[in-house]
């Protein structure tokens, strides 16, 4: 039997399953994306029907506008097959003090989207990469054929335009399977090193993220009968010390209609964050959650974020001893 999680924190320390204040605010633009990755825990993919739009966006553009000086971090799907794209994020790139945005890499060289990499430098746009692995046949195994020549020929041209020395790039690894990642430290080593001297390729740094047992990975472990001994690995690898940096402490998801969650994996689930009524949270009422204080909505898949060093959008919560 699983341990609840939320009654797992309380017990170390009451305050660490409330909301702390906000940091980060995450905005989830829609689950259309020019691949279907096996793990994917949205189930994005080219028949994706969901995309966030422009007065979702202004709203958001209106809550930065009034609360400057947050961390704006897009993803999707693939955030940029939003229409609203580029409009979304020259509106708020002065409002912000740090914009990042996920890519999936590959996106960057279809049709019509080479003005993508100029446009990031222009903007001093922090690039998250995913890049689940250096070796050629593992990116191809878990994002589909000819994704890591793709993503290969994406990094450099971001290195062209001076990413991964005067401009930021980050690499996202997670696994293809039911383990837990590596050492952060010693993979983004050999990533450096591999990636520098087959394709001259270099980065800034590599985050490793722990799967969550949601999406198509958790299709995958139901479907093999593997759920169960999956979860018995995050729990029995719980580590106290990632608990307060939990990153649902300091960040607010938002999903394609405006609606509010802790977290991407919450949205994924369908818990978005409700009032003392019941109803559901959205950008409208945003500012009733800022303060912090709430108890965050917790299920027993957020022992992925606290096993071994910990994992969040931006990589380990904790170094490994």
């Amino acid at each position: 039997m699983i341990p609840n999680f939320k009654e797992t924190l309380r017990s170390i320390n009451p305050g660490m399953v409330h909301f702390d204040k906000l940091v980060t605010l995450q905005v989830n633009l829609g689950n259309i994306c020019n691949q279907r990755c096996e793990h994917c825990h949205l189930d994005a993919g080219p028949f994706g029907s969901n995309s966030m739009d422009r007065a979702v966006m202004e709203k958001i553009i209106i809550f930065l506008q009034r609360h400057r000086g947050l961390t704006l971090d897009v993803t999707g799907g693939c955030p940029e097959l939003n229409p609203y794209f580029k409009f979304f994020l020259e509106s708020a790139r002065g409002l912000v003090s740090r914009l990042m945005v996920r890519t999936n890499l590959t996106i960057l060289s279809e049709q019509g989207m080479q003005w993508i990499p100029p446009f990031y430098r222009d903007h001093q746009i922090v690039v998250v990469a995913s890049l689940p692995c250096y070796r050629e046949e593992n990116v191809n195994g878990q994002r589909g054929s000819g994704v890591f020549a793709k993503s290969i020929t994406a990094l450099t041209t971001l290195n062209r335009l001076g990413y991964g020395s005067s401009l930021e790039l980050n690499l996202v690894y997670n696994p293809r399977s039911d383990f837990l990642p590596p050492s952060q430290q010693c993979l983004e080593g050999e990533y450096r090193s591999n990636l520098h001297q087959h394709y001259g390729i270099r980065f800034n740094n590599l985050f490793t993220m722990v799967n969550a047992p949601l999406g198509r990975f958790g299709k995958y472990l139901d479907s093999s009968g593997r759920t169960e001994q999956y979860y018995r690995l995050l729990v029995d690898n719980f580590n106290p010390g990632t608990a307060e940096r939990i990153m649902c402490r300091t960040l607010i998801n938002v999903d394609w209609q405006g609606v509010l969650y802790n977290c991407d994996f919450n949205q994924a689930s369908g818990f978005p964050v409700r009032n003392k009524d019941g109803h559901r949270m959205t950008i409208d009422s945003i500012g009733d959650i800022m303060v912090g204080g709430h108890e965050i909505i917790m299920r027993d898949y957020c022992y992925c974020c606290t096993a071994g060093s910990g994992s969040s959008c931006t990589g380990v919560l904790v170094s490994r001893s």
